[in-house]
């Protein structure tokens, strides 16, 4: 009889383990006008089986939403508070022990990482963070450390893969930027000595975005590119030379056997010719196919950890990189799925399991007045609107073969929704109007507020007011 439960037992576990998805994360932000509330969140990353998240802040009200999931979960400092901890060990250890130390109990949060910064090195920043990264993550560890947590618990620095280039050579070429390759391996050095990941942004869209000439079939994992010869060695994707010649620098920086964790890695799904869903479905194919494969790259034959960005949409992200920025979701910004896939890799594409228990504001639009004649106003009003709400959708996305009425109403809308349905946002000198019939068009959806799941937005609506306005000129 005991044999025989046993054998049970060990059945059940492994069908549990079968269940999950074996390596792949996903990432989590909340710069949106209404965030979904974490307890969906985690019921969706349970129904997906999906077992790590990886967060960009380390906010309490929602870091203790995934007690007791077993969800593994990676904490996230922003750039910003950086200097602080930097310049303080004291403040690091009052971090640890307000932001860590206080969710590990029976029962508690399963915190394996905590991201120092994001992406702090990226060119764009001109040096910002060169003097702060470093010695924060020093002091996190350190903090970690002390507390006793150093063995479970790392602290790493998510890194953009501009960190490192081959130049116009192959992988074999690569070394860390030379304009801060000794702070590189310094921090890498760091990493292996507290066995540490290097975390880092790997994106195949963005090459495509950023070059004309890039190879669009080396940006996906069907075999259809031209391979690239780099010594004995063959390339068929862009994912598996980036990757490889972050394995090279860390051979040049000594350190050849820290572990490597994909941080972010992706595909949008509007508001550029090359973000679509019939192109993120073909990319997240491929990746999927070749994580269940376990094969890794030439240089890193083995598994890897990856975390998907992203999550949701997030109609609150900054737009300086391109449009697109909005709608890296695997899911809508009401945690609507967007198109079938399997995350196992096995091929049995299905629609991942939403969000349950949404409850949406009332069934309501903003509209252009079809009485209106004189459209003198629509611009200025318009220009009102997407300064401050997501008019992304309108320029190359799937919203950009509206008229121009319609181009009024979806820009009107966002901004009523965006404004929780105000009823004073719905005026715009008397060119709108309020509509029970649901405006959307054939592959343009004009969506309807959610009831927000907690203030913890990382971004407000007024920093959007900018990028907006460079969006609607760039429309018009």
């Amino acid at each position: 009889m005991a044999r025989a439960m046993v054998l049970i037992w060990a059945c059940f576990i492994l069908l549990v383990m079968t269940n999950l998805v074996e390596g792949i994360g996903v990432n989590w932000g909340t710069q949106m006008s209404q965030n979904l509330h974490p307890s969906v969140v985690v019921q969706m990353l349970k129904d997906n089986k999906i077992n790590k998240v990886k967060l960009f802040s380390a906010d309490h009200w929602t870091v203790k939403y995934f007690a007791g999931t077993g969800i593994e979960v990676m904490l996230g400092i922003p750039n910003v508070e950086l200097s602080k901890f930097a310049d303080d060990y004291d403040h690091a250890e009052k971090w640890v022990k307000e932001n860590v130390t206080t969710h590990l109990h029976d029962g508690g949060v399963n915190i394996r990482y905590v991201a120092v910064g994001n992406e702090p090195f990226l060119k764009s920043y001109k040096g910002a963070n060169l003097k702060t990264t470093f010695p924060a993550l020093k002091n996190i560890q350190k903090a970690l450390n002390a507390a006793g947590l150093g063995d479970k618990i790392k602290a790493t620095i998510p890194q953009n893969a501009d960190v490192y280039s081959s130049d116009t050579g192959g992988p074999s070429h690569g070394n860390f930027r030379s304009d801060i390759r000794d702070l590189m391996v310094q921090i890498v050095r760091f990493l292996h000595e507290n066995k540490a990941p290097f975390l880092v942004n790997i994106y195949p869209f963005l090459s495509l975005y950023e070059n004309k000439h890039f190879p669009v079939e080396f940006a996906f994992f069907d075999g259809n590119a031209k391979p690239v010869q780099d010594n004995n060695v063959q390339y068929h994707n862009m994912f598996d030379a980036n990757l490889d010649t972050l394995v090279w620098s860390l051979k040049k920086a000594g350190v050849p056997d820290v572990k490597v964790v994909v941080g972010e890695i992706g595909w949008p799904t509007d508001s550029d010719p090359y973000a679509n869903a019939t192109m993120a479905k073909k990319f997240y194919d491929g990746f999927f196919k070749k994580m269940a494969s376990k094969k890794g790259t030439p240089l890193h034959p083995s598994d890897i950890d990856v975390y998907l960005f992203s999550l949701t949409d997030e109609n609150l992200k900054s737009i300086e990189p391109g449009d697109f920025e909005r709608h890296w979701g695997i899911f809508r910004y009401d945690g609507q799925p967007k198109f079938p896939m399997d995350f196992t890799g096995n091929g049995n594409d299905k629609m991942p399991v939403g969000a349950k228990n949404i409850q949406y504001q009332e069934h309501q639009w903003c509209i252009m007045n079809p009485d209106i004649k004189n459209m003198t106003l629509v611009i200025s009003n318009m220009e009102y609107a997407c300064a401050r709400t997501d008019c992304t959708s309108l320029k190359y996305g799937t919203c950009n073969k509206l008229d121009e009425a319609g181009k009024a109403s979806y820009a009107f809308n966002m901004y009523f929704q965006t404004m929780n349905q105000d009823v004073e946002a719905c005026v715009f000198q008397g060119l709108a109007k309020i509509s029970n019939k649901n405006a959307s068009s054939t592959g343009c959806l004009f969506p309807i507020a959610i009831m927000s799941g907690g203030g913890r937005t990382e971004l407000t609506i007024v920093t959007s007011v900018f990028a907006g306005l460079l969006a609607l000129f760039a429309l018009l």
